[in-house]
């Protein structure tokens, strides 16, 4: 892993120091919502082993997970329903995902570097970065806490509905959970959008209207109410949107 990318280098050029990384999780299975995360990692912050998360065990990710959340100066985990999904589209609803995301850091980053080929549409200066999560720390860093996130989320998933096997297959297209759906039909955590074989003669309306991305748009801010020192009252946990999953404040720098 290495901080020598070009768009890295490019906002470090422009002064700014609060950089975050943003990466989702889930985009191609066929249930569940798509978890994204954003992160801040501290300059010089070391952690060993960190590297794109599909490329590491569940033990390893486990253990990372628990060293990111701790050594991150912020991170926010976020999350796009299934009825969003299916309103928006997957890339609409991941986009929508990673807004929320970053919406949910504090203090709040100058810029973010998106996993990717897509930056459209944040409220702060971003640019894609292909490959970004074996490229940049804090991009891997994000990816492994919306993969742990979107792999414990499934667990409970599972115990909800145990005829699809989702702790296994964390939602994918396997023979297995194919079979599931010939044989049990659709749950109301399955997307509509993926799931078309079992109608074929369903319409097709994958693109998503741009009357619905601004939409996803306008959904993506919730402002975090904040105590004098920055750092989230606990209260504020009883009411936060359900598309945050989890976050870590810091002190403002």
């Amino acid at each position: 892993m290495t901080n020598d990318v070009t768009e890295l280098a490019y906002f470090e050029g422009l002064g700014y120091t609060l950089i975050c990384g943003a990466d989702e999780a889930g985009r191609g299975p066929l249930c569940g919502p798509v978890v994204a995360a954003a992160c801040i990692l501290p300059q010089g912050t070391v952690i060993e082993g960190l590297n794109d998360s599909k490329k590491l065990t569940a033990k390893k990710r486990d253990k990372l997970f628990d060293e990111i959340k701790e050594k991150a100066l912020t991170y926010c985990i976020a999350q796009s329903s299934v009825e969003e999904i299916d309103r928006y589209n997957i890339l609409e609803a991941s986009l929508l995902a990673m807004r929320r995301a970053i919406d949910g850091l504090y203090p709040a980053p100058e810029a973010a570097l998106i996993d990717g080929n897509v930056d459209r549409d944040f409220p702060l200066p971003a640019r894609a970065v292909i490959h970004g999560d074996a490229l940049v720390p804090s991009i891997a860093a994000a990816s492994i806490l919306a993969k742990v996130s979107r792999d414990r989320g499934c667990i409970e998933l599972d115990a909800q509905y145990p005829q699809y096997g989702i702790a296994g297959h964390k939602g994918y297209g396997t023979k297995a959970h194919m079979n599931a759906l010939r044989e049990h039909g659709a749950s109301p955590i399955h997307r509509a959008r993926f799931i078309r074989f079992l109608h074929p003669d369903a319409a097709d309306d994958t693109e998503a209207r741009p009357e619905d991305i601004e939409i996803a748009k306008q959904r993506a801010s919730w402002e975090f109410p904040r105590d004098c020192k920055g750092r989230v009252a606990q209260d504020i946990r009883d009411r936060l949107p359900a598309w945050i999953l989890d976050f870590k404040h810091g002190e403002r720098v």
